[in-house]
């Protein structure tokens, strides 16, 4: 029996999970930068060690309903920070809090029905603590066109943060 880790987390009140091998670390929600301009799933920038991240606000890039932000609320949510091909240049998931890093039972997965996979993200689904988790694959999240955009915003991004380097 091949086991699957995951990592839970929850969006608008739908439970989600991703590949832990897709996720590089799990961060508390800091004060991110947002430049004027960004496209409404961007929620912004973080300085991770001299590197601009961009953030994605998973709850806006499904279209589900965003929970203004309030402050205190904020310090329950987490940033999912992704690796490897997941994501290309490294960006992160803004969802409103990690649940779980647990192992399932890979053979005890779900297919999913093309019309309910979220834009083709949803891979699968799996029973978590009573719950219906949905597996997302971390590389189709954003089409190639929202990889590539921000990407480049994202280089904009680190070069804003370059030129406040001080020189050593």
């Amino acid at each position: 029996m091949a086991s699957l880790e995951i990592i839970v987390f929850d969006v608008c009140g739908i439970a989600c999970a991703l590949h832990r091998s897709a996720v590089r670390e799990l961060l508390p929600l800091p004060r991110l930068w947002r430049p004027p301009g960004l496209p409404r799933p961007v929620a912004g920038f973080l300085n991770l060690g001299g590197q601009a991240v961009p953030v994605l606000s998973l709850a806006v890039l499904f279209g589900l309903e965003e929970r203004p932000s309030a402050g205190e609320a904020d310090l329950y949510r987490h940033l999912v920070v992704l690796q490897g091909r997941a994501a290309p240049g490294v960006h992160a998931l803004l969802v409103d809090r990690v649940l779980d890093v647990t192992a399932v039972d890979a053979s005890r997965l779900s297919a999913v029905a093309q019309a309910e996979t979220l834009n083709g993200c949803v891979e699968a689904e799996a029973a978590w603590g009573g719950r219906l988790v949905h597996l997302l694959s971390a590389e189709r999240i954003l089409m190639a066109e929202e990889q590539q955009a921000l990407a480049e915003l994202g280089r904009h991004a680190q070069s804003r943060l370059g030129e406040w380097a001080v020189p050593a």
